[in-house]
Order: structure tokens, then C-alpha cells, then sequence
């Protein structure tokens, strides 16, 4: 994960934490000795400083130079002589001719920070070390570095141990980021001296215990990256102080206890994320004051009671992730209101053996015209499928599955040209499948199984050429295959078991080679076994028995594998999805 540093430092700035991959493309290694030491105009010595403390500055890197792997040194054969601002890659100095900023982020650098004699650098600003290969703890002497350095990242490297408290004497600091590495233990109070911070990231780490109270006397913070670690408890009242947050990452954790009601008064935060913790009791009904969130992630926790009505004040948000929770009641109709919505989870409210969300699906939902995403699926919802689903023309995904949905699938469905993915399965749906069905011409997965659908398979399925799961089974479909099926070319995954049809399987059922799951049984099919089954190289699950087939398909198989089970849904992984990790 890429640091952004914050935007009111100078373009000169920015220019000295240029990466190392960049230089390299500007400057081959055989020419990193002509590369330009850039001085700076920062608030730092503008009086010439002492031959003794520039030779003191130069030591202090050409020793810990030395103590770096031979590649590394090679990397930094700039390094050399007494006047470390005279070309030497990734040093930068103030116009006293002190250095200012150390930068070798991205360099590949391997060793450890034992052998660098921080108190040598007396008037450094920025010490950036992001994205190597370093090892080993950070030093205690850490805290007689530059007490005028407001940049330090050592993020993205392979430092252990815990984080020394001696960083608290760096009270100038504005940035500090420690993100992905392999600190352990806890988050001592000493945080709470860096009151000039605007970016605290410590994510990816193996933190334990609490989130110190100390947290919020940040008051400068925009933003605050904890997620990724082990921490535990409450999330700390104190947190509601940190009125310029914009983001505010916990998740992934194991924070318990409810969400604070002062999490009401964070009202600049626009990414809120708490998923994947144990978080509890329900959504506080005054997060509906956070009316600049673009982003409002608290998937996976065991927050009940129901959605709150003021979710729909928050008119900025583009993606709201509630799914797997212990979620009850109806989906609020205030939610049409969020017409900026991309992506809506809101399924597996039933995970953890509670009701899920009940009712049905509000119609209002049709007002959000610019999802791509809507999960609803594993809840209780009842009632049909409301027309208006039809107007999420921009819709990608739509999974109303394992829910008690009934009545017909409305023709409306055919306005979403853009559908990839369409589960409808395990619900009480009736009627037949509309032709319309035919128009969702970019659908890879469909899944229909486990409903009361009467009727034949409409010929218009043949337009649906990208197909690579369909998922038909247990319910009450009737008649022949449409011989369009045989367009269906790319299909891994065909289920049609348990129905009513008759005729012959289709002869070119093959002609993709990709089948890799073919069930029928239960059916009225008549004929031979289809031939071109010889063809399906990768398949490993046919289930054709109760029909009236003929031939013997152990000849063309041999032992057939264990079939899978029918209760399973076609292209499903019983998984908590990626997506919500």
C-alpha cells in the first residue's frame, strides 16, 4: 500500500522522496555518481555549519553503509568522502550544508538501523525508508535524531520487536508510518506526545492489546491506520477528539464492545472502516451525522438490532458493506436516498443463526442508479422482486440468492446488459424464466436453482454465449432442451437436475471442452449419452442417473468421482467471499 504524503509540503519537497525505481530509470547505477544533491529551504540552519559536524553527518551514514549487505553497498557507491551533500544518492541538504532528508524508499535496501548514529544528524527533516528489505528493532537511540524531523517512514520493511517509546521524543513529527512489518506487542501512551501528527500508520503489524486512550490527543490527525493487527477492546471514546480525521481504518482486528456515539462527531471522516472485528450492539443511529463519508465498511462483526433510517443522510456514500452481521428487520427505504452508491452488501445477516433481515426488498432500492455491486442474498426477505430492480442499469452483480423471494422474476431483469453475475437461487420464485433473460448477453454465472420455475428453458438462453456456470436444478422446468444451448460453448458448470425434461442432452454439450460439473439426474431425458461428453478433458462430476438414458458411460469414464452435492450453490464458495476480506 502506497503513503501519500500530505499535500501542504513544498514541490521541492516531493521531489526528494523521488523512489529509488524512478532514479534508476533516470539514472543507470554506473552513473549514480553524477546524480544532483537537491538543497532545501526549510526552516533549518542556514548558517554554514562546522567542518566537524559535516564530517560527524558523513560518519554517521559511511558507518551504517558499511554495515549493509554488499548489494546495498553498491547501491550507495556515491557514498564517499567527507561531504555527504556533494552527489551522494538519496541525501538531500539544507543550504547550511547539513543534511535535510535521507530517501532511499523502494531501493532494495538490506540490513538493520544498529549501526546508524541518529544523534549525527542533527538537523535531518525526512528519514524515508519505506519499501526495502531492513531488518532487526528500531533503535532506542531513535529519540536523539533531529528533534525538526516531521517525516518518518519505515513502512513496508521486515522490523521486529516493539515500538520504542523513545519515538515520542520526535514531537515534530507530522507523518510516521511503521505500516507492514512485524511489530508486536502494544501501543504504548507515548503516541499521545505526537500532537503535530497528521498521518499515524501502524497497519499490518502484530499489535496487541488496547488502543490507547492517548490516541486522542492527535487532534491534528486526518489520518489513522491501525487495521491489520491483533488489537483488542473497545474501541476508545477518546477517538471522537480526532475532529480532522478523514480516514479511520480499525478493521481487522479483534476490537469488541459497540461502536462509540461519539463517533458522531467525526464529522470530516470520509473512509470509515471497521469490518472483520467483534464488534456488537447495534449501528448508532448518529452515524447518520457523518455526511462526508464516501465509504462505510462494518462487514463481519455481530452488530444487531436493525439498519437505521439515518443511513440514508449519508448522500456521499459510494460503498456500503454491511453483510455478516446479526442484522434484523427491513431494509429502510431512506436507503434509495443514496444515489451515489456503487456497491451495496447487505447478505448473510442470518450467519450467526439470527433472522436476518426480513420483509421485502424496498423499492426505493431502484433509485440507486449507479450501483455495479447489490448483495442481499442470505436473509429473510420475502415479497417479490421488485420491477424497479430494472432501473440498475449499471449493475455488475446481483446476488438475491438463499433468501424467500417469491412470485415471478420480472421481465424488467432483461434491462441489466451489463450483469456478469445473477444469482437468484434457493428462494420461492414461481412463473417461468422470461425471455429477456436472453438479453444479458455479458452474464457469466446464473444460477436459478432451488425455486418452483415452471415451464421450458427459453431458446433466448443460446445468446448467452459467456456463460461458465448455469445453475438450473430443483425446480419444476419442463419440456426440451433449447438445441441454442449448444452456443453456450464456455460452460464449466451445468446443473439441470431435478426437473421435468425430456428429449435428448444435447449432442455438442462439449464442444467447449471446459465442462467440469454436468448433473441431469432426476429427469425424463431419453437417448444415448451424448458422445461429445468424450471431449470434456477437465470434467469430474456427471450425475445422469434416474432418467432413461441409454449406453454406458463407465466406458467412455471408467469410475465416475463422488458427486457433488445438489444443495450446494452453482458457483458458490461457502466461504466468507474475498471480496469482504
Amino acid at each position: 500500500m502506497a503513503h501519500q504524503y500530505p499535500s501542504s509540503y513544498s514541490l521541492l519537497s516531493r521531489l526528494i522522496i523521488t523512489p529509488c525505481f524512478f532514479i534508476f530509470l533516470l539514472f543507470p547505477l554506473s552513473s549514480i555518481s553524477s546524480f544532483h544533491v537537491i538543497f532545501t529551504s526549510a526552516s533549518a540552519p542556514t548558517i554554514a555549519i562546522s567542518k566537524v559536524e559535516q564530517d560527524q553527518e558523513a560518519l554517521a551514514l559511511l558507518t551504517w553503509k558499511v554495515s549493509l549487505d554488499n548489494q546495498t553497498q553498491v547501491l550507495l557507491s556515491s557514498w564517499f568522502g567527507r561531504n555527504s551533500c556533494h552527489h551522494w544518492f538519496g541525501v538531500a541538504c539544507h543550504r547550511s550544508g547539513s543534511v535535510s532528508d535521507l530517501n532511499l524508499q523502494n531501493c532494495g535496501l538490506r540490513g538493520a538501523l544498529q549501526n546508524l548514529n541518529f544523534s549525527s544528524l542533527p538537523n535531518l527533516l525526512t528519514l524515508n525508508l519505506t519499501n526495502n528489505s531492513l531488518h532487526g528493532t528500531i533503535p532506542t537511540n531513535i529519540g536523539s535524531i533531529s528533534k525538526l524531523i516531521t517525516i518518518l517512514d519505515f513502512g513496508s520493511n521486515h522490523f521486529t520487536g516493539v515500538i520504542p517509546e523513545q519515538l515520542g521524543f520526535l514531537t515534530s513529527l507530522s507523518f510516521l508510518s511503521l505500516a507492514s512489518n512485524n511489530f508486536r506487542r502494544s501501543i504504548l501512551p507515548f503516541i499521545g506526545n505526537l500532537k503535530n501528527l497528521t498521518i499515524l500508520h501502524l497497519y499490518e503489524n502484530e499489535l496487541s492489546g488496547s488502543i490507547p486512550q492517548e490516541i486522542g490527543l492527535l487532534r491534528s490527525l486526518n489520518h489513522l491506520k491501525l487495521e491489520i493487527n491483533n488489537l483488542t477492546g473497545p474501541i476508545p471514546h477518546s477517538i471522537s477528539n480526532l475532529r480532522n480525521l478523514t480516514i479511520l481504518y480499525l478493521h481487522t482486528n479483534e476490537l469488541s464492545g459497540s461502536i462509540p456515539q461519539e463517533i458522531r462527531l467525526l464529522r470530516s471522516l470520509n473512509d470509515l472502516q471497521l469490518g472483520i472485528n467483534n464488534l456488537s450492539g447495534p449501528i448508532p443511529p448518529s452515524i447518520g451525522n457523518l455526511k462526508n463519508l464516501t465509504t462505510l465498511i462494518l462487514h463481519t462483526n455481530k452488530l444487531s438490532g436493525s439498519i437505521p433510517q439515518e443511513i440514508g443522510l449519508l448522500r456521499s456514500l459510494n460503498y456500503l458493506a454491511l453483510s455478516f452481521n446479526n442484522l434484523t428487520g427491513p431494509i429502510p427505504p431512506s436507503i434509495g436516498n443514496l444515489r451515489n452508491l456503487t456497491t451495496l452488501y447487505l447478505a448473510a445477516n442470518k450467519l450467526f443463526g439470527v433472522n436476518g433481515l426480513i420483509g421485502p426488498i424496498t423499492p426505493s432500492i431502484g433509485n440507486l442508479r449507479n450501483l455495479t455491486t447489490l448483495y442481499l442474498d442470505t436473509n429473510k426477505l420475502s415479497g417479490s422482486i421488485p420491477q424497479e430492480i430494472g432501473l440498475l442499469r449499471s449493475l455488475n452483480e446481483l446476488d438475491l440468492g438463499v433468501n424467500g423471494l417469491t412470485g415471478p422474476i420480472p421481465p424488467s431483469i432483461g434491462n441489466l446488459r451489463n450483469l456478469t453475475t445473477l444469482y437468484l437461487d434457493e428462494n420461492k420464485l414461481s412463473g417461468s424464466i422470461p425471455q429477456e433473460i436472453g438479453l444479458l448477453r455479458s452474464l457469466n454465472d446464473l444460477d436459478l436453482s432451488n425455486n418452483n420455475i415452471i415451464g421450458p428453458i427459453p431458446a433466448s438462453i443460446g445468446n448467452l454465449s459467456s456463460l461458465t456456470n448455469l445453475g438450473l436444478g430443483h425446480n419444476k422446468l419442463s419440456g426440451a432442451l433449447p438445441l441454442e444451448m449448444n452456443n453456450i460453448t464456455h460452460l464449466k458448470n451445468l446443473q439441470l437436475f431435478e426437473n421435468n425434461f425430456i428429449g435428448q442432452l444435447p449432442d455438442e454439450i462439449c464442444l467447449g471442452r471446459a465442462l467440469v460439473n454436468f448433473s441431469t439426474f432426476g429427469n425424463h431425458f431419453t437417448g444415448p449419452i451424448p458422445k461429445s461428453l468424450k471431449n470434456c478433458t477437465s470434467l469430474f462430476r456427471v450425475r445422469l442417473e434416474r432418467n432413461q438414458l441409454t449406453g454406458d458411460i463407465a466406458e467412455s469414464f471408467g469410475d465416475t468421482p463422488p458427486p457433488p452435492s445438489s444443495g450446494g450453490r452453482v458457483g458458490h464458495s461457502t466461504e466468507i467471499p474475498s471480496r469482504y476480506l
